[in-house]
Order: C-alpha cells, then structure tokens, then sequence
C-alpha cells in the first residue's frame, strides 16, 4: 500500500519588499511540491521593491496576511488608493485559519488574536530557546483551540511545543534568510537557508549598526 502522502505548507514572513529572497524561497517551495504556501505578513517595509514583492506572491498564490509594515504603507500611501500596490495589501486578511490533514492551523502576525505589534520571541540573542519565555506563552495559549500557530514579525526562527500548540515563525526571508516546509499532520518542519548565508535565528536592528549598514534605521 501506498500509505497516506503527507500534506507540504511552504511558510514564510516578512519578506519587506525582497524579492529575491523571497523567490529562491518560492522556488524550494514548488520543487519540493508544497500543496499551499502561508506569508504570515509584512510583505512592504524597508526596501523599494514592493511590486515585484506583491508580484510573485500572487503568481505562487500565497496565502498572506498583513503586518504592521504592510499597515503603514496604507496610511502612507493613503492619496494612492489606485495602485495596484494599495489594492494587494488593504485587501489582506488580519488572520487565517483553516484545516489541513485534520490540524487546525491559525495564521497571525504578532500574536493572536488579531495583532501586529508585540510577538512571540522564544530566543535569546545566540538562538537558544529562553525556557521561562515557553511557560509564559504556554500560560498565554490556555484555551488556544488550534494545532498550530504560524507567526512571524518578531524576526526569529524557531519551530516550538508551547503547550498543546506548535508554534512556528518561519522567520523573515531577508534578514534571517529562511524559509520553512510544514508536513502536516505529523508536524514535522524542515527548515532552508537563503542566498547562500547562514540562517540567523535571532536578528534584531541592533546587529546592523555597524558602518556602512546597507539598511535604514527602524521608525522608533
């Protein structure tokens, strides 16, 4: 017999107008025949190449949701509203749930219910996971009905039994360089390296500060 073939869900996260990044992670996906893909948000922010962002993530129909970033550029762009850009992203869903294999998966930015500012941060500065930030958030998710959370926003990479939830950020495209594969219903996670640089599980601003920093400070 054959046995059952376990469904593949490529996951991503802020991706903020990469499209490189986000393509080599498209890519892995559709060789490796993922049935859906998730972007748990912030498509825009940081860089200027938000069309050719929103642009392949419509052709590979990715599931996405907005972040704060993807927020911001609305309220910035608001004398805009004919852009293609505008439409893409006021159009997005806050959260998403659904089935797949019989899990029950829930989709959101920061943290559920609905938000986009805060986040789950499980790791410490090298990666390692912080034990009394799982028991915290373990404590947070009492009553939390679904399988698996997927999130992102907090720019760390980790794939955690927090209580009876598997929570998952797969981690930001372009500052940690990841991606990740979901098998579903055996929960197993495969995690892929971008660009050829090593996966930073933990990224934070501070790190870039060093002269000659490619990239513009953060709105504080």
């Amino acid at each position: 017999s054959l046995g059952i073939m376990p469904a593949k869900l490529g996951l991503i996260s802020d991706v903020h107008a990469s499209p490189a990044s986000l393509q080599e992670a498209l890519e892995i996906f559709a060789r490796q025949n993922v049935s859906d893909i998730v972007c748990a948000g912030d498509v825009a922010g940081y860089f200027d190449t938000l069309s050719p962002t929103i642009e392949l993530l419509q052709q590979f129909h990715c599931k996405t949701i907005i972040g704060n970033h993807d927020q911001e550029y609305l309220k910035r762009h608001a004398d805009e509203r004919a852009t293609k850009e505008y439409a893409y992203l006021q159009a997005l869903p806050q959260t998403l749930e659904f089935n797949i294999e019989n899990k029950s998966i829930y989709v959101v930015h920061a943290e559920p219910p609905s938000l986009q500012h805060g986040g789950i941060k499980l790791l410490d500065q090298q990666g390692e996971t912080i034990n009394s930030r799982i028991q915290h958030w373990n404590e947070l998710l009492q009553g939390f009905e679904y399988d698996v959370l997927i999130v992102g926003h907090t720019h760390q990479v980790f794939a955690q039994h927090v209580g009876s939830v598997f929570v998952v950020n797969p981690g930001s495209t372009v500052f940690n360089h990841s991606c990740m594969i979901l098998s579903l219903p055996d929960l197993n996670i495969q995690t892929f390296a971008l660009e050829n640089r090593p996966i930073i599980k933990c990224w934070n601003f501070s790190m870039l500060y060093g002269s000659g920093s490619p990239y513009p400070k953060p709105d504080s």
